[in-house]
């Protein structure tokens, strides 16, 4: 009977399935206090290993879970602290972006008033240089009515002068005896006795040039002579040209015409032209008030001025050849 007893009971046991970490699976049995006692030395042994060993794992688990949680909270430490970090660097990228943008809003401010300026400023240079350019141009127009001025006024000098004979050379003081006419009746009685005689040539003013005499100046200033009539004056001139030579008592003078400073000048400047060709036998003269005429090829040409001049030179090489010296130190000097 106790051992059917104990087969009923037996009968009623539950198994539970553990897993040990180093053993195989071993079915545990759930035991009653009446059935611990009625088990055999061998069984409890047997009962008390499994228990230990169930200890065992139960401790390794628990090991393994607390690692595991301190892992997993050290991880959440971590990620909370790189979630902190991650949250300043943001709201430091934030501030530093802000700044950013504020710098670069200012910075296009900036550039817009620049800008801005730049524009004023082109502007205003651009007004300064229309007005520079119209300063210019009415400069240009003021000299070019100064030259026109300068020229007419030189005409009329002209005009006034062209009756008038220069007389170079007339010692200082002759004008005392017989005034400056006195003088000139002399010039013409010594070196053109048949004009002298000429009863229509009269003299109607005499007067030497600069006024006021230089005592510093070591030769005698220029006599004016006013001839009633152009024709008598070019009749002496030409009588001058022919003789060459003329005298004041037996001393050498010269006569010519009287120009206006501007075309004493411009005469001056044919001054060496003429020279070099009449050094080649082309018969230059400067005609009145200041042209240059000469023969080339058998024709007279006539120039009114130097560019006119240059022009047909580079038409003639043989001309060109003859000139090139002395128009190129003629351009080179009007630089």
């Amino acid at each position: 009977m106790p051992n059917n007893k104990h087969k009923n009971r037996g009968n009623k046991n539950k198994e539970v399935t553990m897993t040990p970490s180093n053993e195989k699976d071993t079915p545990i049995q759930d035991y009653e206090d009446d059935d611990i006692e009625e088990m055999q030395e061998a069984d409890l042994k047997k009962l008390i290993r499994t228990l230990r060993s169930s200890q065992k794992q139960i401790l390794e688990l628990h090991k393994s879970l607390m690692d595991k949680i301190e892992n997993l909270s050290r991880e959440s430490e971590i990620l909370r602290r790189n979630q902190n970090e991650t949250k300043q660097l943001v709201q430091q990228e934030t501030v530093i972006v802000t700044e950013v943008k504020n710098s670069i809003d200012q910075m296009k401010n900036t550039i817009e008033s620049l800008t801005n300026r730049m524009g004023e400023a082109e502007e205003r240079i651009s007004d300064l240089e229309d007005r520079e350019q119209e300063r210019i141009q009415s400069d240009q127009r003021k000299e070019e009515e100064i030259r026109n001025l300068k020229h007419i006024v030189g005409n009329l000098q002209d005009t006034i002068k062209k009756p008038n004979i220069r007389v170079l050379g007339v010692p200082e003081g002759m004008e005392r005896e017989k005034g400056l006419e006195g003088p000139f009746s002399e010039i013409l009685a010594e070196n053109f006795p048949g004009l002298e005689k000429d009863r229509e040539i009269l003299v109607q003013e005499a007067h030497r040039t600069p006024n006021k005499h230089d005592q510093k100046r070591s030769s005698s200033r220029h006599v004016v002579i006013k001839l009633s009539t152009v024709k008598h004056k070019e009749k002496i001139l030409k009588c001058a040209r022919e003789k060459r030579h003329i005298t004041l008592r037996g001393s050498p003078i010269r006569l010519t015409a009287d120009f206006s400073s501007e075309t004493l000048q411009a005469r001056r400047e044919w001054r060496d032209i003429a020279q070099v060709l009449r050094e080649n036998n082309c018969q230059p003269r400067i005609l009145y008030p200041a042209k240059l005429s000469f023969v080339n090829e058998g024709e007279i040409k006539t120039f009114h001025c130097k560019q006119k001049l240059t022009e047909f030179v580079a038409t003639r090489p043989a001309l060109q050849k003859m000139l090139k010296d002395v128009l190129h130190t003629e351009t080179r000097s009007s630089i």
